[in-house]
């Protein structure tokens, strides 16, 4: 317990920092991440919605992000949307950090028009109590359970794998979620060769840095009774390039997974609430 609480409060520390917010905000990310929320990442979205969530008569997507950061993946995804002419009934942003949930309200009021951006709230939860912390954070009890048509977590999942609380993530999203809900995860690829995790492994035994396999990632989410729609790699582009190492590894990435896609940077898991 005391380990865990540890370690708890070096990532707090981690992610309340200036640096932190400087990461994770539009203006001083890198450009690769933002060039990812409109390309790969944010094609992943499109599709999600196109195949499994459009109902007709068309019915306003609820979404949320878990470990959203300082908001840039689901301010961006609800321009995305709104963009594609998807009406859009409420979104919601968590993160464990105070500061980047701050950080996160003010880049929705930077980024996007006033009418969308009263539609997104974040507010201050944990992975591993989602249902208990977000309906204490927007004031409505638990009112929320099942009626999310939309659940992203990116580089986020990982966490909860190092803090032994996977099981307890999914099965609060899957909570959250409306029958027939989805949820996309996406985090580090451990047989990426920068990012194996075998590598960074120091005195704490590999706790700190351990990244999941694809199965890793995977097997909560069909433990807690998902469908899995879709498991595999994808995505060449560090979040910290600038425009000329974008650029190249955007060329590159077709060459990339005809050769070694399973080595890629992002693992990603799609899964569905059965209906």
């Amino acid at each position: 317990m005391e380990k865990t609480e540890a370690l708890y409060d070096k990532f707090l520390d981690e992610y309340v920092s200036d640096d932190a917010v400087r990461k994770y905000t539009t203006l001083t990310a890198g450009y690769g991440i933002t060039y990812l929320l409109k390309n790969d990442y944010g094609q992943i979205y499109e599709d999600v919605v196109d195949k499994y969530l459009l109902t007709s008569p068309a019915k306003p997507l609820r979404l949320l992000e878990f470990g959203c950061g300082a908001g840039m993946n689901i301010t961006r995804l609800v321009e995305l949307l709104a963009e594609k002419g998807v009406q859009i009934d409420y979104a919601y942003g968590t993160d464990f950090s105070p500061r980047l949930v701050e950080a996160a309200g003010k880049e929705a009021q930077a980024f996007l028009p006033a009418k969308l951006a009263s539609k997104l709230k974040f507010c201050v939860a944990h992975n591993e109590r989602l249902v208990e912390d977000l309906s204490e954070g927007i004031g409505e009890a638990k009112s929320q359970i099942g009626s999310f048509d939309l659940v992203i977590g990116v580089n986020t999942f990982r966490y909860c794998h190092r803090f032994g609380t996977q099981n307890d993530c999914a099965k609060d999203v899957f909570r959250l979620l409306r029958p027939g809900g989805v949820c996309v995860n996406i985090d580090m690829n451990d047989r990426f060769p920068a990012f194996r995790s075998h590598l960074k492994r120091g005195n704490d035994g590999g706790v700190e840095c351990y990244l999941p396999s694809l199965d890793e990632y995977s097997s909560p989410f069909e433990s807690a009774g998902f469908e899995i729609l879709k498991k595999g790699n994808f995505c060449w582009i560090p979040h910290s390039a600038g425009r000329a190492l974008t650029a190249c590894c955007a060329f590159m990435t077709p060459i990339l997974n005809l050769l070694a896609r399973s080595r890629a940077m992002r693992s990603l898991v799609i899964a569905r609430k059965p209906v």
